[in-house]
């Protein structure tokens, strides 16, 4: 098993669920899930072709997660996963795995969003170490469920588009 696939519904229109996933991802990824805790400063995903995800620490301190391949804004974002099995940075987008995105809204303000990440194999030797531990209820399950708690407690609904 090369990939894993997982979902989470959420009470909010694909738009509003798009945005908040990307544009407010430092209010909803876990800080325990960072290199900087809670002297994190930023995390960003840039939702352009070849834009980046990263981490902004303190005293200037930056780490690249990934880089963004394709976008549909509102509707799906996919970008190389670069970052290895024991947390370092992968500068070789060769070595990285790939984490697709979609929004699909299922009903009025509701909207289910699927993620795959695949490809694990290209982290060589620890693959599937790395794809168990994703799978796992701390991996990506509980990333998502801290996306949809963010989204629930703050009522995204009812927040601004971001800039």
């Amino acid at each position: 098993m090369d990939s894993l696939t997982t979902k989470i519904e959420i009470s909010v229109p694909r738009e509003k669920a798009f945005d908040c996933f990307v544009n407010r991802l430092t209010h909803w990824w876990p800080k325990e899930y960072t290199w900087s805790n809670e002297k994190l400063v930023e995390l960003s995903i840039d939702p352009v072709s070849n834009g980046l995800c990263s981490e902004i620490g303190p005293n200037g301190f930056r780490c690249d997660w990934g880089t963004v391949l394709t976008v549909d804004s509102g509707r799906s974002l996919s970008m190389k996963w670069q970052l290895t099995f024991e947390r370092n940075p992968e500068p070789d987008a060769d070595k990285a795995s790939v984490v697709h995105i979609q929004f699909e809204e299922v009903k009025e303000n509701q909207t289910c969003l699927h993620l795959i990440h695949e490809q694990f194999s290209n982290h060589g030797e620890n693959h599937e170490k790395y794809r168990n531990a994703m799978a796992s209820a701390r991996g990506w399950p509980y990333l998502l469920s801290s996306f949809a708690t963010y989204i629930h407690r703050t009522d995204c609904r009812e927040l601004p588009e971001s800039d």
